[in-house]
């Protein structure tokens, strides 16, 4: 398994993050929730993507469902022209 790339959100933008799983990377989202440093996990296994926290386990059965998941947590930034 390859190392996770850490990220800050809004550094990629959605389209850069379903790539990047799709070929065999994971993500590790490094936020704040109520004042302390929270990783978030994001990979995917060929059939199944999952965002992951050390207390929830989100598990999307198709990319569009995992593209919700990454704007509504406000992991992916916008894309520049």
């Amino acid at each position: 398994m390859t190392e996770p790339t850490v990220i800050e959100p809004g550094e990629r933008t959605a389209d850069e993050l379903l790539s990047g799983l799709e070929n065999g990377k994971r993500f590790v989202v490094r936020t704040e929730v109520l004042g302390s440093t929270e990783e978030l996990t994001l990979r995917f296994d060929g059939e199944i993507y999952y965002c992951d926290s050390p207390t929830v386990l989100h598990k999307h059965t198709d990319v569009e469902e995992m593209r919700e998941c990454i704007e509504k947590l406000g992991f992916a930034g916008r894309a520049t022209d």
